[in-house]
């Protein structure tokens, strides 16, 4: 989805070298828009999309934090479609590898 949404760094190679390098600007303007608006919203909500936001706003500025979170929701948006689970359930597991143990074992009983 990263890839469809054109989110993803482009890539520069040669001689078994990798550089990425910015998103590859080619797909929707408008999702990739709204993804960043959202991102936005969401990250003054999520307290661990926040701390990312303020640690990659530190080291790469405004834009590129925005994007990164808007990276990392479309992949919590593919895995809330592959995995079934909604946002609340999906940021649970993967918070915490005691939280999906917890659940599984109040399902058991």
């Amino acid at each position: 989805m990263v890839s469809y949404l054109r989110l993803n760094p482009s890539e520069h190679s040669s001689g078994g070298r990798q550089r990425l390098g910015a998103i590859s600007k080619q797909g929707n303007k408008l999702v990739r828009w709204l993804l960043v608006e959202a991102a936005q919203h969401t990250e003054r909500l999520d307290s661990e999309l926040r701390q990312d936001y303020q640690r990659l706003k530190f080291r790469g500025g405004n834009a590129v934090a925005k994007v990164a979170i808007a990276r990392k929701l479309v992949v919590r948006m593919f895995w809330m479609l592959r995995s079934g689970a909604d946002y609340v359930q999906l940021v649970r597991m993967q918070g915490s590898p005691g939280a999906t143990l917890v659940n599984a074992s109040s399902s058991l009983g």
